[in-house]
């Protein structure tokens, strides 16, 4: 059975075959006959509570029955959302559903050749195809309420449905990532030896008509639909029909308003390394950055599930940067201090300097009254003026040792830094973008 076959039967939906000598007054007529024939004006008609067995007679003519083969095909033509927080995938999809039906069969030629009959969808019976993984399903408004009737005992429905189904998403490249979610199609109440489900139409088919008629142009794009089968047993065995639809993000619109600001928040970071000003304007620089992180931060929670197995990347990457921010901030605290502690010195150094250059003045200005006196000052003087030097010489190689660790640990600080953002990225990227 092929997808040319079942759009052949949509578009004759409701139409008669054109048997010649028939008029249509008479194809009319026919088609009232096979109304009445099928006692589709009566709502109490088994028709709809009763299922179709498919009866075989063995080589030994005792009859059994073979189970209902029942056809389907799913086309997904858009997703309209993905909720991370609900693990839960909304999409529109049409589902095309073809089933034997061995007590609607008649004979074209005694009904004016027609070969395809329109019947309310409610007056017929209909497998109940069940989604394993619905959390909400409802009908589109392009839900046809009638089923099409073929003439060798055949019917087959085409529903126009939005689907909300929960989907476990594996967020750790996000926004990279790729999901696949499964809708698993069963039957609620007949055993896989009553109904069986199978494919209308191959992979590469399904592909093709869902990639063609896929509408949305939004944050995913459809990339692949696999089907396989399968049996599950809880109290009866029953047959599935496993659609596993895979679907990858695309990340620009997380790429621009979460992943480069952060980047540049650690540019600016480094930059603030060479800005020649006051250690308080860095400091307050700095916090504000990490503000900024913050606030992504804060988006993040947002979008991402509080009870992922693994952290996300991205969430790495923001706290790692906020991480390196706050270090930064906590080495440029410790280099103020460092500097404030030399300027100190110096102070002290020049306070000593002038002291001394006082005494010198006030020496010279009052002369001693005789010659031996003034040896004795002159060699005290003297005396004074070397143990100062040597002081001074104390106080700044001191105050240099001071200002030297500060740059010497600056300098350090800020090669280190890089090699990290460099070593970090790196590796961060390896792991974000590729396989």
């Amino acid at each position: 059975m092929h997808l040319h076959w079942l759009i052949v039967f949509l578009v004759s939906m409701g139409q008669t075959s054109d048997a010649e000598g028939c008029s249509t007054p008479e194809k009319a007529k026919a088609k009232k006959d096979l109304f009445e024939y099928f006692s589709l004006e009566k709502s109490e008609s088994q028709n709809t509570r009763m299922w179709p067995l498919i009866f075989n007679d063995n080589p030994e003519d005792v009859p059994y029955f073979n189970p209902a083969i029942i056809y389907v095909d799913l086309y997904v033509t858009s997703i309209t959302n993905v909720n991370e927080k609900a693990q839960s995938l909304t999409t529109q999809a049409i589902m095309l559903t073809v089933w034997p039906n061995s007590n609607m069969t008649w004979k074209p030629e005694n009904y004016c050749g027609i070969t395809t009959f329109a019947a309310p969808r409610n007056m017929v019976w209909t497998p109940d195809i069940g989604i394993k993984e619905s959390i909400k399903t409802e009908f589109g408004t392009r839900e046809s309420p009638y089923v099409l009737l073929l003439s060798e005992g055949s019917t087959l429905s085409s529903d126009v449905l939005s689907l909300t189904t929960s989907c476990k998403m594996d967020l750790y490249k996000f926004p990279f990532d790729t999901q696949i979610c499964s809708i698993t199609l069963q039957s609620t109440a007949y055993p896989t030896d009553e109904v069986q489900l199978d494919v209308a139409t191959d992979k590469a088919s399904i592909n093709l008509e869902s990639k063609e008629i896929f509408q949305a142009q939004g944050e995913w794009e459809l990339i692949d639909i696999n089907q396989t089968k399968a049996n599950m047993t809880k109290w009866i065995e029953v047959n599935q029909l496993i659609y596993q639809i895979t679907i990858k993000r695309r990340p620009l619109l997380y790429v621009i308003n979460i992943i480069l600001p952060v980047f540049f928040f650690l540019i600016l970071d480094v930059a603030s390394f060479f800005i020649d000003t006051n250690a308080s304007d860095i400091v307050t620089f700095k916090i504000t950055l990490l503000l900024s992180i913050s606030v992504m931060l804060l988006i993040l929670n947002d979008t991402l599930p509080s009870t992922a197995d693994k952290i996300p990347l991205i969430g790495i990457y923001c706290s790692v940067i906020f991480c390196l921010i706050a270090i930064s901030m906590v080495e440029s605290i410790l280099v103020n201090y460092l500097k404030v502690k030399g300027a100190k010195k110096r102070s002290v150094e020049t306070t000593a300097a002038v002291s001394g250059q006082d005494d010198s003045v006030i020496d010279q200005q009052n002369p001693p009254d005789s010659v031996k006196d003034q040896n004795e000052e002159s060699y005290s003087l003297n005396r004074l003026k070397q143990i100062l030097t040597e002081c001074r010489a104390a106080t700044r190689r001191k105050q240099l040792s001071w200002t030297r660790l500060a740059r010497i640990i600056n300098v350090t600080f800020l090669v280190l830094y890089i090699i990290t953002i460099i070593v970090f990225m790196s590796v961060l990227w390896k792991l974000w973008y590729y396989p």
